[in-house]
């Protein structure tokens, strides 16, 4: 099999997945919000970083049910969300029916976005660059569908560092013969593995390492904020002991880099 298949091959069985889990994405915690003091942090990170909307453009890449979305139109963005799977869409566009916002979705491949060049004031997302195959190609696409001075916002983490929280589930898990809560279930989370063992950060994701790709497809002013305190602080009350525990001590971060202009 040649590379190209491995890359659709792997590309069909990540969309596969995220599209079984859209009918019960948003009753996880870390993917809707489900108290006002993180949607204050989220809203807090967005004009730390890209300042208030006032009309302009921004495309939400990976939007899944249109969380980040949201919160970018509530900042007085003109916003676009992107996925590549249907169920997620169709979730996405219903929420945004009943709240009665004006989000464009459409259906793209985030490594290769289809939109216009130069077009998008602004793009964000979130727990996407992880599931790149390609990320140095991914970021130069980012780059061109940017107008000069654009900014791109990453919302991600090195979840697959080792933690002492984690050896600590694991010696629950050994002791007691539960496995650590989680909101997938074994099988899903087997299947999560395998497509982790198949993208481009397939062990760990440092921010540097992303930093560097991005620099390389031409962006400037990089900025890496670990300062998510109180949305991790805000999630871990409403999440199981250990895995509020767990998100306090993961390395999650926001990057945000400039296009030149």
């Amino acid at each position: 099999m040649n590379s190209m298949n491995t890359n659709y091959s792997i590309r069909d069985e990540i969309r596969d997945f995220w599209s079984e889990r859209a009918a019960t994405f948003d009753q996880s915690v870390g993917h809707e919000i489900f108290s006002e003091a993180e949607r204050k942090g989220w809203q807090r990170l967005i004009r730390k970083h890209l300042g208030e909307g006032q009309g302009r453009a921004a495309l939400d890449l990976a939007c899944g049910t249109a969380v980040i979305s949201h919160l970018m139109h509530g900042a007085g963005f003109a916003v676009t969300g992107l996925d590549w799977s249907d169920a997620m869409l169709a979730q996405a566009r219903a929420k945004a029916k009943k709240r009665g916002t004006d989000i464009r979705f459409v259906s793209g491949d985030a490594e290769n976005t289809m939109e216009p060049r130069g077009s998008y004031d602004v793009i964000t997302n979130r727990h996407l660059v992880w599931t790149l195959v390609d990320p140095a190609s991914a970021f130069k696409e980012w780059f061109a569908v940017l107008k000069p001075g654009g900014k791109v916002l990453i919302l991600d983490g090195n979840m697959a560092r080792e933690t002492w929280v984690k050896g600590l589930q694991k010696l629950w898990t050994k002791v007691t013969g539960k496995p650590a809560a989680s909101h997938m279930t074994p099988e899903m989370m087997a299947r999560h593995q395998k497509i982790r063992s198949r993208v481009h950060f397939s062990s760990q994701m440092p921010a540097e390492a992303v930093v560097d790709l991005l620099r390389q497809a031409g962006f400037t002013d990089i900025v890496v904020d670990r300062k998510l305190g109180d949305i991790h602080w805000a999630q871990a009350r409403k999440m199981p002991f250990l895995r509020g525990l767990e998100r306090m001590v993961q390395e999650r971060f926001a990057i945000c880099a400039r296009k030149p202009g």
